[in-house]
């Protein structure tokens, strides 16, 4: 089994209708040979009606897509270079694991000792070896996940398509998959697109993010660029607890605006801004609270207490904001007259 085939992918204007209805107006992308991409974004964005073109379960309405260099626009699914690891396991239960790994291989003509052969070394891969004689039903879920992705695998595709792959596997779980899915990535270095709804696992794994909305592209960039710079009030709030709130942008000087909300002033990264009103984008996380009074008062409307940290929802002149208090261990009673503070990170004024 090699693993140096990568493919680039391309959606060049790229229009899908469904009947009158537009799920995607128009569609550029550029996805570089060996990058894990990751399309984000709510229901109904148009983040799976992609992965299913570039699968060929859909057909473009217009525009072209290529996959390393090649035209597929108008092939069918067998004759495109990808494979995909469903939201569903797929697994056949009356098979083996190795027979499930094995049944593309053998399917597209490959021979039993060989398919059987490569089925082995790609549960090395994922960290099944000696698995192969178990069936699914002695597997555990992440274990049945890791199955499906060394049978989309062994097929050697130039690009492997992973559609919701942790969706049924529960938190704990999903957080040790995903790891593995990255690693595993990485060390082989294929070409990756990941449908995800969750934005900390689109976090956790990407190389690049594309959020998706209405069918277009939101913003794109690597994970950090994005929690930290995001261009509109929907990516801040998408990516991250974020609360969106008015402020007003005093002097811009080398970079740097200083912006007032209430009577609380700070300095925050200046971007494209101008003195003004403006929008701040403000992390959960980065919002301190004390009880008493100072220049940027509220009252806890409610608070949970989480274990490792605390939430509230707090009333303020700028509307309700959501704080997370990572060092607090008793909660402030709803009706506690608070005052707010900003830390310097996780902050950023809305292009």
């Amino acid at each position: 089994m090699t693993t140096q085939r990568r493919g680039a992918v391309a959606f060049q204007n790229v229009q899908k209708k469904f009947g009158a209805f537009t799920a995607i107006p128009d569609l550029t992308l550029q996805i570089e040979p060996g990058e894990l991409v990751t399309l984000l974004g709510p229901s109904g964005c148009g983040k799976t009606t992609t992965l299913r073109m570039l699968a060929g379960l859909e057909s473009p309405t217009a525009g072209r897509i290529l996959i390393g260099g090649e035209d597929v626009t108008n092939l069918p699914a067998n004759r495109r270079d990808v494979s995909m690891v469903f939201q569903s396991y797929a697994l056949f239960p009356h098979m083996t694991v190795a027979q499930n790994v094995a049944y593309g291989l053998e399917s597209g003509g490959m021979k039993s000792g060989p398919a059987r052969d490569a089925a082995e070394k790609g549960l090395d891969l994922v960290g099944l070896d000696g698995m192969g004689e178990r069936l699914p039903s002695e597997l555990s879920g992440g274990q049945q996940q890791r199955v499906a992705v060394a049978r989309a695998l062994v097929l050697e595709p130039q690009v492997l398509l992973l559609d919701e792959p942790l969706s049924n596997l529960d938190a704990r779980l999903r957080r040790r998959v995903r790891t593995e899915i990255r690693q595993l990535q990485q060390r082989l270095g294929f070409t990756a697109v990941y449908v995800t709804h969750d934005q900390e696992e689109a976090l956790a794994v990407s190389d690049r993010i594309v959020v998706m909305k209405d069918g277009r592209i939101a913003q794109q960039g690597a994970p950090r660029a994005l929690y930290e710079q995001p261009a509109s009030a929907f990516i801040a709030d998408f990516i991250g607890e974020s609360n969106v709130i008015s402020c007003t942008v005093e002097k811009v000087m080398d970079g740097i605006a200083q912006v007032r909300v209430g009577n609380l002033t700070q300095q925050v990264p200046a971007r494209s801004a101008t003195v003004g009103p403006a929008q701040l984008s403000v992390r959960a996380n980065a919002i301190t609270v004390q009880e008493g009074q100072g220049p940027f008062a509220g009252r806890i409307a409610s608070s949970a207490y989480l274990g490792d940290h605390l939430e509230y929802e707090i009333d303020t002149s700028v509307g309700s904001l959501f704080a997370v208090d990572a060092e607090g261990d008793i909660p402030l009673s709803p009706g506690t007259s608070v005052t707010l503070g900003f830390r310097s990170r996780g902050l950023a004024l809305i292009e």
